[in-house]
């Protein structure tokens, strides 16, 4: 019987290596774009969700700040008593014509230059059980896209002017990122396109929404309608926040976008 030479063996020819490097090569190039979208995917998800959870954060402590407004008031002390101007809260708001506050109130939208749609300054003890407490200002505030909030203890002495007092950036840091409430007229046209129900009218959103008492329930402060339209008649704000990913979705282009609304009410009382 004859053996079987070199000659009569078959291997795979250079068209079938070829081919099937080919084939290999597809696979290959399929898998790792799946895994590119993948991870760009996850990228932009966690983006997103870091963005809501700044979001998230940023409103409890506005509400937690707006709810706790005014205290500690000044009826606390017995009327014999003449507390320093620190000691006590004299408007859960803090607000008034530049140091003239807070024996002249303003009218909220016309003659306060604060607060302001994108701008919220209250008045209030927020640690009382630590040392070293002491009523405080707290601010916020919009600039750009960025929300700033501050602290700064309240002077002894009159008058105060808590707005010159709380606007610098050696009292403002930066708070939330890529807050789209009142974006670029660039900025406001592309998200408006994306969330036309977001911006209804193709206009900014106000982040700060003031209720002063009115009879028979609160109202905006700036309705003609409502009773009171001072900062020291304010009882409740709603806050809107819109905040926008810094990755826009990978398959679309579209801007990833959150808004979160809340509502603080003050609870102390008036003075």
């Amino acid at each position: 019987m004859k053996k079987p030479t070199n000659s009569d063996a078959r291997g795979f020819s250079l068209v079938e290596l070829l081919t099937a490097l080919a084939i290999l090569m597809i696979i290959c190039g399929v898998a790792f774009e799946l895994l590119t979208i993948s991870m760009k995917r996850y990228h932009a998800d966690s983006q997103l969700l870091n963005s809501f959870q700044e979001a998230r954060f940023g409103m409890d402590q506005i509400i937690r700040d707006i709810d706790d407004a005014g205290y500690p008031p000044r009826n606390q002390y017995m009327a014999s008593v003449s507390p320093p101007t620190n000691g006590y809260a004299a408007a859960a708001f803090a607000w008034g014509p530049s140091g003239t506050y807070p024996s002249s109130p303003c009218t909220i939208g016309t003659s306060c230059t604060v607060p302001g749609d994108y701008d919220l300054i209250i008045e209030t003890d927020p640690n009382p059980s630590q040392p070293g407490h002491g009523v405080q200002w707290i601010r916020y505030k919009l600039i750009g896209t960025t929300l700033y909030r501050g602290t700064i203890f309240k002077p002894n002495g009159s008058p105060v002017d808590p707005d010159g007092l709380t606007a610098g950036f050696d009292v403002l840091v930066p708070y939330v990122q890529n807050v789209m409430n009142n974006p670029s007229p660039a900025q406001l046209a592309a998200l408006q396109a994306d969330y036309p129900a977001m911006f209804p009218g193709s206009q900014p959103v106000r982040m700060f929404q003031y209720f002063c008492e009115s009879n028979p329930q609160p109202r905006d402060c700036t309705d003609p309608l409502a009773s009171t339209n001072d900062p020291t008649h304010v009882v409740s704000v709603v806050v809107t926040l819109i905040v926008q990913a810094p990755a826009a979705d990978i398959q679309t282009g579209r801007p990833l976008v959150v808004q979160l609304r809340g509502q603080g009410r003050r609870v102390n009382p008036d003075y």
